[in-house]
């Protein structure tokens, strides 16, 4: 009976339902922002289950819009909920829904892409790297504009124990465009294998939990929604920094329909790309014909070990990029082609009329 009172002082009091407070504040979704309301409690009800127990947790809320989702986080429990809402709009609501939880629920009006979340919480909730994740998680309904590159941000974050994860390994649960979602838990052979299924793979343990249809959704986007949970590794598959780690693949999977050879060699100047590429494949003990989409992680780990030990041999290659490559020899060929023209302007004579 004690263990019922204390659920049931978890509860939010009655409050006016998600869609009456988007009639109230005449709220509407910008398609410009790609925002897309998740109004069925159910749904948001069944996301938060994917985080796993949030009994006295800590929580970060990214883009709570309306409401729904940070309903259902509070109604799971969470001891204090920080919610990200850059979108003036909202803030009303969430602040109606702060006097319902007193002392649970802080609103922080800023974008998460700059928001300094190393500050949000106190430091005696971290936990070593080593051991089990701290009892904190980020949770959201991430607008489909910038669910990508926050999720690069955040890995890369992972790989620098900073913003989320100076608290340990802080686990996300995130929502995705469905393809996005299956490019991020993609194994090697599947046709959705990608340069985002390595690098989340290398760094967490990924799991697709479940597709949202878009019917579900107001407006009703154009693809289906999928949720990913993800739990940073103790020990990521790659022992090299991020951004070395994040050339390799950007460079492999540059060309994903031919031999993997083909995207490596650009990590080299041409003077020296045959060669280099040649030894950096022998050092990998990777077959150079294999497709990007049919690399493992392993694989992946070899390549960018042996690109390492050259860019130590060689250091200059490190900062060496082949699209600039490209963009000063095509800078080259259109001055030369000016400076052709002008000369043989400048020697002809005049033509009579």
């Amino acid at each position: 009976m004690a263990a019922s009172g204390r659920l049931a002082s978890f509860r939010l009091p009655p409050l006016p339902t998600v869609g009456e407070l988007i009639k109230l504040y005449n709220l509407r979704a910008e398609k410009h922002l790609s925002q897309n309301f998740l109004l069925d409690l159910r749904l948001t009800d069944k996301i938060v289950r994917q985080a796993g127990s949030l009994r006295d947790a800590h929580v970060c809320e990214v883009g709570p819009g309306p409401g729904g989702l940070t309903r259902s986080i509070l109604n799971a429990g969470a001891a204090e909920l920080l919610v990200v809402e850059k979108d003036s709009r909202f803030i009303p609501g969430l602040k109606l829904l702060s006097e319902a939880a007193p002392g649970r629920l802080r609103i922080v009006h800023g974008d998460i892409l700059t928001y300094r979340m190393d500050r949000g919480f106190p430091a005696n909730i971290s936990k070593p790297w080593q051991e089990d994740p701290p009892n904190l998680h980020v949770i959201g309904n991430l607008p489909f504009s910038v669910s990508t590159p926050l999720i690069i941000k955040w890995l890369e974050m992972v790989a620098s124990r900073t913003g989320p994860f100076v608290y340990g390994r802080t686990r996300l649960t995130l929502t995705f465009q469905k393809e996005v979602a299956e490019r991020l838990t993609a194994s090697a052979s599947s046709k959705q294998r990608s340069r985002l299924s390595i690098m989340a793979q290398y760094l967490c343990t990924v799991h697709n939990c479940f597709t949202i249809p878009g019917r579900a959704f107001v407006p009703k986007p154009e693809v289906d929604v999928g949720v990913v949970h993800f739990t940073p590794l103790v020990q990521p598959q790659i022992q090299q920094p991020f951004q070395m780690v994040e050339k390799v693949v950007r460079n492999v999977f540059q060309f994903r329909r031919k031999h993997c050879h083909k995207g490596l060699e650009k990590l080299f100047p041409e003077a020296c790309r045959a060669e280099l590429t040649q030894e950096m494949m022998q050092k990998a003990d990777v077959d150079p014909i294999l497709r990007p989409t049919e690399l493992t992680i392993p694989q992946i780990r070899a390549l960018t070990d042996a690109y390492a030990h050259l860019c130590t041999r060689e250091p200059g290659l490190l900062g060496y990029e082949f699209r600039e490559e490209l963009r000063l020899k095509h800078f080259a060929r259109k001055r030369n082609t000016f400076l052709e023209t002008k000369s043989c302007t400048a020697q002809s004579p005049p033509q009579p009329c």
